[in-house]
C-alpha cells in the first residue's frame, strides 16, 4: 500500500523549497491580509453573459474518424442471462406469505 505524506512531511517539504528559493537570491513579497487581486474588490463579480454572437466550430472530421477507428469494433453482444431473483408473495393485509423464485 502506498504511504501518502503526513502533513508534517509537507510541511518541511514546503520549508525546504522556500528555504532553497531565498538562498538563491529571491524574494519574498508580503502581501497584507485582505488585499485582493481585482481592481476594485468592492464591486460585485461579473458573470458572463450569453448575449454575444454564436460562434462556429471547426469541423474536424478526420480527428473524429481517426478516434472512431481506434474504438474497439464488438460483435453482437451476447443476449443477458437470464437471473433468477426471489420475490415475496404477500396477501391483501401487506402480510408476507411465501417467497418465490423467478426469472428477471
Amino acid at each position: 500500500m502506498k504511504k501518502f505524506p503526513t502533513k508534517a512531511d509537507l510541511r518541511t517539504e514546503l520549508q525546504n523549497q522556500i528555504d532553497d528559493y531565498t538562498r538563491q537570491g529571491g524574494e519574498i513579497d508580503q502581501v497584507p491580509r485582505g488585499l485582493s487581486g481585482r481592481i476594485n474588490p468592492n464591486e460585485s463579480l461579473q458573470t458572463p453573459l450569453f448575449d454575444g454572437p454564436k460562434t462556429n466550430r471547426t469541423p474536424i472530421p478526420e480527428v473524429v474518424a481517426a478516434l472512431d477507428s481506434r474504438q474497439k469494433k464488438t460483435g453482437a453482444k451476447k443476449p443477458a442471462e437470464k437471473r433468477r431473483r426471489e420475490k415475496v408473495i404477500y396477501d391483501d393485509f401487506g402480510e408476507p406469505l411465501r417467497k418465490v423464485w423467478v426469472d428477471e
